[in-house]
């Protein structure tokens, strides 16, 4: 597996500052609120209301989760190892980073690790 290009890295930093910029929108955008309990809402109504609830603080863990690793994948970025597993060292291929572009080990790795 080949090194990355100087061009194929940057073009990586823009995806992932794009898809930061939505997910830190989707989380601006989405709504936790506390499902209040009154007695004029039915029983069915109320457990829908939780589970969406619980649905929607889900979809906020993993956007945080992922936001993280994309803040993780830039700093790799900024310091030059971008691109290279950081568990083996080895490139983690082009192919690999297109379907995830903060993924911070080559799929060997990941498998190892039960990912």
């Amino acid at each position: 597996m080949e090194d990355l290009t100087e061009e194929q890295i940057a073009a990586f930093e823009t995806q992932l500052r794009a898809l930061r910029e939505d997910l830190v929108a989707a989380l601006s955008d989405a709504r936790t609120d506390t499902v209040e309990l009154s007695s004029a809402q039915g029983r069915v109504s109320r457990v829908d209301a939780l589970q969406q609830q619980q649905m929607a603080l889900a979809e906020k863990r993993r956007n945080e989760a992922r936001i993280r690793a994309i803040d993780a994948a830039l700093r790799r970025v900024d310091d030059g190892a971008y691109g290279e597993c950081t568990r083996c060292g080895e490139p983690i291929g082009d192919k690999r980073l297109e379907v995830r572009p903060e993924g911070p080990m080559c799929l060997a790795c990941t498998r190892a690790l039960g990912g």
